[in-house]
């Protein structure tokens, strides 16, 4: 019921609607955080606009398709949520915040990020997942202190080489995309300590040995026939990962039951003679076959 309230309070531009949705913002925050997440907020509350010291901006989980020009004044923010919104563009007010350092922008209906985003220098954060987009954004390859970057559940068929660029990205989340082959440029990024292309199209990774820095790499539900090879300690959530070796390939059956065959027609026949005495053979040494399992 409180949320039903809410949102029919929220189409009720009076001051006393207002308060109710918003409680007491009359002065700036202790804590330099204010956070209006499910509140069923339409509009933006223009009165957060006067806390020019602010530092974190929650608007996740509200009706907000739009911001005032006035959210500028906000020159000291470095966290702003608004994901879970209404947004069909990212308003370009947002990249005028130029100390920002963690956007979360998903869960909206956004179908491409405006050039400016590249203002942003001080990013090291970017979530941008479940939006419409069609093509990667490459002037995010521009945010040279980008640590971690969500872009899964959008529509996205293939990355950029400029993405190499970015030597601090540690994540890359692309998990829900329409990729049909590993993106070539990843194997360009030894530093990446994830790597997520969970739920795509991919038929075939490559071998991943040379990435030194990767932990994990996720790559599930992806209609691959092999499992990517990876280092000593990197853990990989898939088929045929720690838990299942890769199924055998048709050429290495093929191949072991040849042997198989050959090693049957060189045994020598049995004889039907009784053994010589013991003092006549020769005591011969035995040794252990060993068995790599590939």
């Amino acid at each position: 019921m409180g949320n039903t309230i809410r949102g029919i309070i929220a189409f009720i531009p009076s001051n006393t609607c207002q308060k109710y949705l918003l409680g007491d913002l009359e002065e700036m925050p202790i804590d330099k955080m204010v956070d209006l997440s499910s509140m069923q907020l339409r509009r933006f509350p223009l009165r957060v606009c006067a806390f020019t010291e602010l530092v974190k901006l929650y608007l996740s989980d509200n009706n907000l398709n739009n911001l005032p020009p006035e959210l500028e004044l906000l020159q000291n923010l470095q966290i702003l949520a608004l994901d879970f919104n209404n947004f069909k563009v990212l308003p370009l007010v947002v990249c005028s915040l130029k100390q920002l350092c963690i956007l979360y922008l998903g869960n909206n209906h956004i179908r491409d990020l405006p050039q400016e985003l590249c203002y942003l220098k001080n990013l090291h954060t970017l979530w941008i997942e479940s939006n419409y987009l069609t093509h990667f954004p490459s002037f995010i390859c521009e945010l040279t202190l980008l640590k971690t970057l969500h872009i899964g559940c959008n529509q996205i068929r293939n990355i950029p080489m400029e993405l190499k660029n970015l030597v601090e990205l540690r994540s890359i989340w692309m998990s829900g995309n329409l990729l049909t082959e590993f993106p070539p440029v990843l194997l360009q990024m030894p530093f990446l300590d994830i790597i997520d292309v969970d739920r795509n199209g991919i038929r075939f990774f490559p071998s991943l040995m040379h990435l030194t820095g990767l932990k994990l790499v996720i790559y599930d539900h992806n209609p691959c026939q092999n499992a990517p090879k990876v280092a000593k300690g990197v853990r990989r959530v898939g088929r045929w990962s720690e838990e299942s070796p890769e199924p055998k390939k048709r050429f290495e059956v093929e191949a072991e039951l040849e042997k198989a065959a050959e090693d049957k027609d060189t045994q020598p026949a049995e004889s039907n003679e009784p053994p010589a005495a013991s003092s006549d053979i020769p005591q011969e040494a035995t040794s252990a076959l060993t068995i790599k399992d590939n």
